[in-house]
Parts: C-alpha cells; sequence; structure tokens
C-alpha cells in the first residue's frame, strides 16, 4: 500500500524526488503519512480536498483486499 499511495503522490506534484511515504504499524491498523514539497500540498490535497478523499477511497480499497485496516495522513 505504501507503494500504491507513492505512486498516485508522484504522479500528482511537481516534485516528485520530496514524496515520502513512511509506514507506521499500529495494532490492527497501518498509518502511512504521505509528505510532500510545501508547494505540492494543494495538488495532493485537492479543491475541497477531493483529490486526498479519492487517495484515501484507493488506499481503503486496496487495504479491504489485502485485509488490512489503514488511513492516509498528510503531513506538511
Amino acid at each position: 500500500m505504501k507503494e500504491l499511495v507513492e505512486f498516485i503522490a508522484k504522479k500528482l506534484v511537481q516534485y516528485p524526488e520530496d514524496v515520502q511515504v513512511r509506514v507506521i504499524e499500529n495494532q490492527d491498523t497501518q498509518v502511512l503519512e504521505l509528505r510532500v514539497h510545501q508547494d505540492d500540498m494543494g495538488r495532493v490535497i485537492g479543491k475541497d480536498g477531493k483529490t486526498a478523499k479519492a487517495i484515501r477511497t484507493l488506499l481503503n480499497s486496496a487495504a479491504a483486499k489485502a485485509n488490512v485496516r489503514a488511513s492516509l495522513q498528510i503531513v506538511e
């Protein structure tokens, strides 16, 4: 799932070399922290958060297929 989020984010941003995804394992969930260049925050979040919601939807779909719970946090 880390690779999925990384792939999507790199295609959206102007500075793909600055995309970082960190996985934090909890007892029953995986939290993926997405960090991008400051100028790309708007591209990843999107208008009214629609792009971020779409990324989360894809992530939840992949997580359900793998029988795992996952959430995405976009970190400044």
